[in-house]
């Protein structure tokens, strides 16, 4: 009895620090949902009715493309961390003057609030203004610098798909030599600092330039026959992870294997013109809610299997002044009245499962593709240059993939973290048992 007194206490302390570690573990892999919270609109519900909107929802990291100071004060205390953007009128300024920049961060960088990264500029390397590329590094060196000592905000900037010269098939993803200049020292910058790639791909815009009904399968994360990788040997089961290889081959080739991605912006119409297929409400809600099943289930790419990655879905509500096509003004998962365009399984505690018709919550077997035996359409879509003005911009497609054994391997992270858990468990009791 003396050595059971004297382990016992021994044991719970084990038990304890073993059942926090695991659940820090599980806390800390799990990707984060975030949304985009665009202002081209004259109709906003009030800051206080949005913070409360989000704290409603399993959204866990708003981007904002300027300082919202309302909102970031309506969200204080809450567990969203902010995405800060620079507009990319204001980076000219910020180059050229370090006190410019501690200025704006000691202006707009709260204290109420966590700030995960700042986001200098949108797409500004295919903003049309030639201009403004070589001023970029220099204001995100000051900006960086101007941060508190011991901050752990990050700072990047955000591009469109455009700053890829090749991404068919995804492992031939490489970056436009022409934008070299500007783009190689920003990556030498993030992989100095420890800052995320950012980049919006729209898997919608790819099935707009190839509307087959396989591509918006595809596209949807629907099942589909797959396409393969002919180069790498990997099948793609859809767009999305398509888009993200041939991101994770550009950085690859440039020697950045250490430099992540952040999906600052991907989502889906509901509504369009005519001549706009496929933005439709069934097809959005299948998009948005299939991609954070997805994401959820940590299943990540074929290329980086079993690693997910922070995704920030565009967007929070319509904008009703945007200029363009009516998709551009239809992307909002919430009307201005704060009720759901559609459901895709946000509100806390609900769950949300791959789509097989468009319908969240229906799932479907996986398809039995192998590695190499899926189909290669005749063609696949292609990188093309940004909207100027918008943020949105026609996107490139690439082939899906999840090679044979990617499943087991990953795709059940969730199951991996469980039975080590039981593991320590019984470690923790065999040794109170002593």
């Amino acid at each position: 009895m003396g050595v059971r007194r004297r382990w016992q206490p021994d044991a719970a302390v084990i038990f304890r620090l073993l059942h926090g570690a695991f659940l820090f573990h599980l806390a800390a892999s799990q990707s984060f949902i975030g949304v985009n919270y665009g202002t081209i609109a004259d109709n906003l519900p009030p800051a206080a009715s949005t913070a409360s909107l989000l704290t409603s929802t399993s959204i866990g990291k708003l981007r904002l493309y300027e300082p919202q100071p309302d909102l970031v004060a309506a969200l204080a205390g809450s567990d969203i961390s902010i995405l800060l953007g620079v507009p990319n009128s204001d980076v000219p300024s910020l180059a050229s003057s370090p006190a410019a920049a501690a200025s704006w961060d000691a202006a707009n960088i709260p204290t109420t609030v966590s700030v995960s990264a700042i986001s200098v500029g949108n797409e500004l390397l295919n903003s049309g203004d030639p201009t403004l590329g070589p001023q970029l590094l220099p204001a995100m060196q000051n900006l960086l610098a101007a941060l508190p000592a011991g901050s752990t905000t990050k700072v990047s900037t955000v591009h469109s798909m455009a700053v890829l010269a090749s991404s068919d098939p995804p492992s031939s993803g490489s970056f436009h030599e022409d934008l070299a200049a500007s783009l190689d020292p920003v990556l030498e910058f993030l992989h100095q600092n420890g800052g995320p790639f950012m980049i919006n791909p729209y898997p919608y815009f790819a099935y707009a330039s190839d509307t087959r009904e396989e591509t918006l399968a595809f596209c949807l994360f629907q099942p589909n026959p797959g396409r393969v990788d002919a180069v790498s040997g990997l099948t793609y089961m859809n767009m999305f992870d398509a888009q993200l290889d041939a991101i994770r081959a550009a950085l690859d080739g440039k020697g950045y294997t250490d430099v992540e991605i952040v999906i600052a912006e991907t989502g889906w119409p509901y509504k369009g013109a005519v001549d706009e297929a496929g933005a439709t409400p069934d097809n959005a809600k299948a998009y948005n809610g299939n991609l954070v099943a997805h994401l959820k289930s940590e299943v990540g790419t074929p290329r980086t299997p079993g690693k997910s990655v922070d995704t920030y879905i565009f967007a929070l509500y319509d904008e009703d002044l945007k200029p363009g096509r009516v998709s551009e003004r239809s992307f909002g998962l919430y009307q201005a009245d704060l009720t759901a365009n559609y459901d895709i399984g946000l509100a806390k505690g609900s769950g949300t499962t791959p789509s097989t018709s468009g319908q969240i919550g229906v799932t479907p077997a996986p398809p039995q593709v192998q590695a190499g035996s899926g189909v290669t359409p005749t063609g696949f879509c292609v990188t093309t240059g940004s909207v100027p003005g918008s943020t949105q911009q026609e996107q490139q497609g690439s082939s899906c993939y999840m090679p044979a054994g990617a499943a087991a391997q990953t795709g059940h992270a969730g199951m991996q973290q469980l039975v080590w858990f039981c593991i320590l468990l019984s470690l923790a009791m065999l040794v109170e048992s002593r």
